[in-house]
């Protein structure tokens, strides 16, 4: 794999541009990356995101997450060679598109010493392919123990990146209390060419109240959860994201 290091290099943003990380990710993070590693980085802030809006794909990203203004709020990073992979987008679309398979990602609890689905259930109520690039699908999930989640996605594929987020569009409940309001959690997910390399990066963050005897359980919920699923999307296996 192509050695990750903070230069200019020829790639798709521009002519010549930084790898898009900043001075936020440790150099051991780095050295993760370049080895292949998945990383997760618990940041709580938009402010403190590893990337910065060097091209359209991060652009994207970084405005999707500023537009909900998360308080709880986390990174999962990954780089991968592009020879070998050079099939990368069109496999992770299709994971993104298969709503019915997340049903079933396997979440480890560490509270409970054991395995939970994620989903319970996931189905597509409406799809729409909107033009060549984007495609909209309003899906519902069940998430213990939030219960059912109507959930807007929207997945744009270029020829340059893919680009996916969704949101809630509904009020979810945390032990009878409302703890997310509309459109206030979101996961997006990009992938775009840099250089020799894929780079994967997804974020998910949930805006909610900080109450004490509330925050702990609705940061592991939560936060763990969208990891849960950005590490499904990233490995196409087996996600093993336990609480904290």
């Amino acid at each position: 794999m192509k050695k990750i290091t903070f230069i200019l290099l020829t790639g798709l943003c521009s002519a010549a541009f930084a790898l898009p990380f900043n001075n936020k990710i440790s150099n051991e993070e780095i050295k993760k990356l370049e080895s292949g590693e998945v990383i997760i980085r618990n940041i709580d802030y938009a402010k403190n995101m590893c990337v910065s809006p060097t091209c359209e794909p991060l652009k994207k990203i970084i405005d999707s997450i500023h537009s909900t203004n998360p308080n709880y709020l986390a990174e999962v990073i990954q780089v991968k060679p592009i020879q070998g992979n050079e099939n990368l987008a069109s496999q992770i679309r299709d994971s993104l598109e298969n709503i019915q398979d997340y049903a079933g990602i396997p979440y480890w609890s560490v509270r409970n010493q054991r395995y939970f689905d994620l989903y319970t259930t996931a189905k597509i109520i409406n799809k729409v392919q909107e033009d060549e690039h984007v495609t909209k699908i309003d899906a519902e999930l069940f998430m213990e123990p939030f219960g059912t989640i109507n959930q807007p996605i929207r997945i744009e594929q270029t020829d340059d990146y893919l680009f996916y987020e969704s949101t809630n569009s509904n009020n979810l409940k945390f032990q009878g209390i409302n703890v997310v309001r509309p459109y206030a959690m979101k996961s997006v997910i990009v992938l775009f060419k840099d250089g020799d390399n894929w780079i994967l990066y997804g974020a998910g963050g949930v805006k909610a109240p900080r109450v004490p005897f509330l925050t702990e359980r609705i940061e592991t919920s939560f936060i763990n959860r969208i990891k849960t699923f950005c590490n499904f999307v990233f490995t196409k296996m087996d996600a093993k994201v336990s609480e904290s």
